[in-house]
């Protein structure tokens, strides 16, 4: 016969608190990767984001980032390559819970940086990103792997967000471009087979030389007046120095953006051509008294020939104004 011996009630109560405190440790320590439980924007003063030049370069991929995921029930398959890819959906952002962690591809996730995560694009990669709500576009690096909800393309870095124009609201809709450099050092954007070449961080259409001074002539007829549209004679329907992208007739008259003055009618041409292919807009290298005039349009409102006007200050092109042709 077997001897029944009661234990104290306070020993059986010790024995299951114990044993709980150290499930509840185990549990901890394999959640506890972040001490943040809900993401959240940055939560003290950070002052003035100092942005560092993202400049395209060609870099290997990482192997261990390219093979085969699964995540949430879902797989995920890495591309060989991002050469030639682009997509339009949405962009979310992610901030101070990962801040300081590592990313997929073993760096210091930075929320001030300009990176960016996606689930199957090669780490590293370089994309340009373009808000679709604004226009405005960034580059960043690809270093992560997310955002893991079907809608969404890219989850940006808090900066990068900050940068796009909509660190204040969950996600917006944008466009991303794989910018692939080549062995020769020529860098291609998604789709678009238009190639280009960086420069400081800016893409720079393979034929632009935008940066010389000096074979610049000085508008000195269009001082004090670069704000406003200036009344210009009638183009020479016989002049032989005027090129288009063949879809505008040699006599057309209206509201152009002028780029620059140009005694090179040689460069004047290759600039234009290179505008045209970068901006996709017609371009037109009237001569003026031996100057050949770099213009864009003829446009159809002012509220574009400002956009534009815009686009080419991103570019190197701050002097550019609104000039009339009369027909």
């Amino acid at each position: 016969m077997k001897t029944h011996v009661d234990k104290p009630v306070g020993s059986q109560s010790f024995v299951f608190v114990l044993l709980l405190v150290i499930l509840t440790g185990c549990t901890n320590t394999q959640t506890s990767r972040y001490s943040i439980k809900q993401d959240t924007a940055p939560n003290f003063d950070y002052g003035v984001i100092t942005y560092d030049i993202i400049e395209p370069t060609r870099e290997s991929y990482n192997i261990w980032t390219s093979k085969p995921y699964t995540i949430m029930g879902k797989h995920y398959t890495p591309m060989a390559t991002g050469k030639g890819h682009s997509e339009v959906g949405q962009a979310s952002w992610y901030g101070q819970k990962f801040h300081g962690h590592k990313t997929a591809n073993g760096e210091i996730f930075d929320m001030f940086a300009l990176t960016a995560a996606h689930k199957t694009l090669p780490l590293p990669s370089f994309v340009k990103v373009t808000n679709l709500q604004t226009s405005k576009s960034i580059i960043v690096r690809v270093n992560d792997r997310g955002p893991f909800h079907d809608e969404r393309v890219l989850d940006l870095s808090y900066g990068a967000a900050k940068k796009l124009g909509f660190h204040q609201y969950g996600v917006t809709d944008i466009k991303m471009d794989v910018i692939y450099v080549q062995e020769n050092g020529e860098i291609t954007v998604g789709d678009d087979p238009t190639v280009y070449i960086s420069q400081d961080g800016e893409l720079i259409a393979k034929p632009y030389e935008p940066k010389q001074p000096d074979i610049l002539v000085a508008n000195v007829e269009y001082e004090g007046q670069l704000n406003s549209p200036k009344k210009l004679a009638p183009l020479n329907e016989s002049t032989p120095d005027l090129i288009n992208d063949g879809s505008k007739s040699m006599s057309e008259s209206g509201l152009f953006v002028q780029v620059l003055a140009l005694q090179n009618g040689e460069k004047a041409k290759n600039l234009a051509t290179g505008i045209a292919n970068l901006l996709q807009v017609p371009t037109l290298t009237p001569k003026f008294e031996d100057i050949y005039k770099l213009h864009i349009g003829p446009l159809s409102s002012e509220q574009k020939a400002k956009t534009l006007i815009q686009e080419l200050k991103k570019i190197g092109f701050d002097k550019a104004f609104t000039v009339e042709v009369l027909p």
